[in-house]
């Protein structure tokens, strides 16, 4: 079968490997569509905790059952899945207390083990969510919207808070969309002008602040000098990180959904006068795949103008230095099988 493996950094390519064997308690899928994550592209330009090479990359991933070897599972042949790509131990405590998404021992495909740029990928029954009611594309990017849909229940974001989410790319994106679906008065913050502009059409965020251009005033005037009350960064900027929390309400919540290769350090009087609470939200759970799945049946989230590129499988090497330059205007690139 095709795959694409990053061999080191800075470097893809297209080779032939041997079919999956199927596993007890397993499905093997044949991929369909593969969502470009900015952990793909950070792997792939050598930036990337938690990585080694080579690897194959690819955990964005939707398509069609062709062979399932575990007969309590309701998932057949011929349904369509979307991948839960984050193999947890199932023993540890954060999997004990639910928190899957954490697992002390997690390996999440294409990051910690090879992923699904490939014609067949076997994955466990247990981490396949069938979408037969949703196109192919739609079911890809439960998982980039499920990391929103995380945050935003982590931060226990309430209807009529103010939310800040800095960053919009298709992380942040997601945040503002869902944090929207909560009743929250949202302001988006970047530093590209139309990105903001597709924050507004996209997920209807209420306000947008341009991160260079006086960006602590203005939210001052947007929130009568009290700032927001929950701050999301979802850029994987360490000043943007250390900034944010000089932009969190007196008893605000400020939640890292964007992960930097990098240490960071604040000021504790700021930190401490405040009572922040700061927070990390790492991957999703089943519940989060499934309340996206539910929204993006519902229709209240629009994934055909998420999706701004498209490329085949075959063809995808020759595009994947493009889609790093801004002035290519990714906001999700889909590699189709």
């Amino acid at each position: 079968m095709k795959t694409i493996v990053c061999e080191q950094a800075d470097q893809l390519r297209l080779i032939e490997q041997e079919e999956p064997a199927l596993q007890p308690e397993t499905a093997v899928v044949r991929i369909r569509r593969i969502g470009i994550c900015g952990t793909d592209l950070h792997a792939y330009k050598g930036n990337q905790p938690f990585f080694s090479y080579p690897r194959v990359l690819g955990h964005e991933l939707a398509g069609i059952v062709e062979q399932v070897n575990d007969s309590s599972s309701p998932i057949r042949i011929g349904d369509q899945v979307s991948i839960i790509p984050y193999m947890h131990c199932g023993d540890c405590i954060a999997c004990r207390h639910g928190k899957t998404n954490c697992c002390t021992d997690m390996k999440v495909l294409g990051v910690h083990i090879d992923g699904g740029m490939r014609e067949l990928l076997a994955v466990p029954v247990t981490h396949l969510l069938v979408t037969n009611g949703l196109t192919l594309d739609q079911a890809a990017v439960l998982e980039p919207l499920s990391i929103g849909a995380h945050a935003v229940r982590r931060a226990e974001l309430r209807a009529g808070e103010t939310a800040l989410v800095i960053g919009s790319g298709p992380i942040g994106l997601g945040v503002m969309a869902f944090a929207k679906h909560r009743g929250a008065r949202v302001i988006a913050m970047d530093i590209q002008e139309e990105r903001l502009v597709f924050c507004r059409q996209w997920a209807k965020v209420d306000e947008t602040v341009h991160a260079l251009n006086g960006a602590k005033e203005r939210l001052a005037e947007l929130t009568n000098g009290e700032f927001p009350t929950v701050v999301f960064d979802a850029t994987g900027n360490a000043r943007s990180m250390t900034d944010a929390f000089g932009l969190v309400a007196h008893g605000g919540r400020l939640v890292y959904v964007g992960l930097v290769k990098a240490d960071l350090s604040f000021n504790d009087p700021e930190f401490h006068k405040r009572e922040m609470t700061l927070m990390g939200s790492r991957n999703a759970t089943i519940a989060d795949f499934a309340a996206v799945q539910a929204a993006v049946q519902s229709g209240s989230i629009d994934v055909d103008s998420f999706i701004t590129h498209r490329v085949p499988f075959t063809e995808m090497i020759g595009h994947f230095d493009s889609w790093l330059k801004p002035e290519s205007k990714v906001i999700k690139a889909m590699v189709e099988l």
